[in-house]
């Protein structure tokens, strides 16, 4: 399910709103083997700093799915 209007952040940046987000990419334009690329969603508030996803520590885009 996702929201109404696509909302991103990058890792380091705030997150516009607070909600869950989903892995939707790395900032490198690489792809990750489909077994590799993390399929949960991570809770994250609105101003929280957005992390790197945590297998490789790659800085990644973060797709908004689920307001809080």
């Amino acid at each position: 399910m996702s929201t109404p209007t696509q909302i991103r952040c990058k890792t380091g940046q705030r997150c516009p709103r607070s909600g869950v987000y989903r892995f939707d990419g790395y900032l490198d334009g690489t792809v990750p083997a489909d077994s590799a690329a993390p399929r949960e969603g991570h809770p994250l508030a609105e101003r929280n700093v957005a992390p790197p996803i945590h297998s490789p520590s790659k800085g990644c885009h973060w797709l908004l799915i689920r307001l809080a």
